[in-house]
């Protein structure tokens, strides 16, 4: 006892020094967008709650009733899963959209400005021309993508699900709120959760808010396994005509091995659009692959 009585101080001498704030501490660097910030010039956090963040997603979408915009856009093939990407510059593209799901996009090559590709789908099935290749594609949209050619996996639903962020779908999905704030970022996650057809508990979507000022970055749809469908993030938000939409969309769909930038050039929000505007027929003298057909 008395042996360690005599230890006593030399112990307490030890913790003190492990606790020197002079010896041992290193300050951390914080970082807001990139760049490093101290306690005087850190931009102040917003707060929010689940519903408060719900409502905003709910606002920006039902706001939006049509569109009909013109994008640069820069489609990329391969993915990091791949380990290679591979990017196509200066394509220029006219998106249309309809709700609830009518949607029609036109893309044409770099340059020359002749039509690359066009596309239509009413929410349920899709119709793809790919002109260079005389090829003319439908299918439902539920139809796996398989085509070695990454360009003929295009479908107009994957833009669809990701320039628009929908609201939780009713009584299907469940929404839980991370708050996803280190040195380095400052988010808040809303995770979209759902029941399989198992009845097992699966993450279906996550939306990231940017807490300096709430605005929607980012965006994840996840298949029941967990591994990513798309992943989307958003920038440069803007109002047209009274309505907040994203000018910068960067889409990537690494399971499908093709990704897209997409920079607004010009908008018209709540454009009334036709039904001829959605109207795509097979050109004479292309082939016709049906998606999802028996094999003959």
């Amino acid at each position: 006892m008395l042996r360690l009585h005599r230890h006593g101080p030399v112990a307490l001498a030890l913790i003190s020094g492990l606790f020197c704030t002079s010896c041992l501490s290193v300050k951390r660097v914080v970082t807001r967008h990139g760049k490093p910030v101290n306690a005087a010039s850190a931009p102040p956090l917003l707060t929010a709650s689940r519903d408060e963040l719900l409502s905003k997603i709910s606002a920006i979408y039902d706001a939006i009733h049509g569109l009909q915009t013109t994008v640069d856009m820069t489609p990329t093939v391969g993915s990091v899963y791949k380990g290679e990407i591979t990017e196509i510059k200066d394509v220029r593209a006219y998106i249309l959209f309809r709700k609830p799901a009518d949607i029609r996009i036109i893309g044409q090559l770099p340059v020359v400005r002749t039509k690359a590709f066009d596309m239509v789908s009413d929410g349920s099935r899709f119709k793809v021309h790919l002109v260079s290749k005389n090829l003319f594609i439908e299918g439902e949209n539920s139809a796996p993508p398989a085509s070695k050619n990454k360009f003929e996996n295009l479908r107009p639903e994957a833009f669809l699900s990701s320039m628009l962020i929908r609201p939780p779908e009713r009584g299907i999905e469940t929404v839980l709120l991370e708050d996803a704030t280190d040195e380095d970022d400052a988010y808040y996650i809303l995770h979209f959760v759902k029941l399989n057809g198992a009845g097992a508990i699966v993450l279906s979507r996550n939306v990231w808010f940017d807490r300096i000022d709430l605005s929607l970055i980012r965006q994840k749809i996840f298949d029941d396994t967990g591994s990513i469908v798309s992943d989307t993030r958003y920038g440069s938000w803007k109002s047209y005509n009274g309505v907040m939409f994203p000018a910068q969309i960067d889409l990537n769909r690494p399971r499908d091995g093709y990704g897209m930038v997409m920079n607004v050039v010009d908008m018209q929000m709540n454009a009334a659009l036709t039904d001829d505007k959605f109207l795509l027929t097979q050109p004479e003298g292309t082939t016709l692959q049906t998606i999802g057909a028996p094999k003959k």
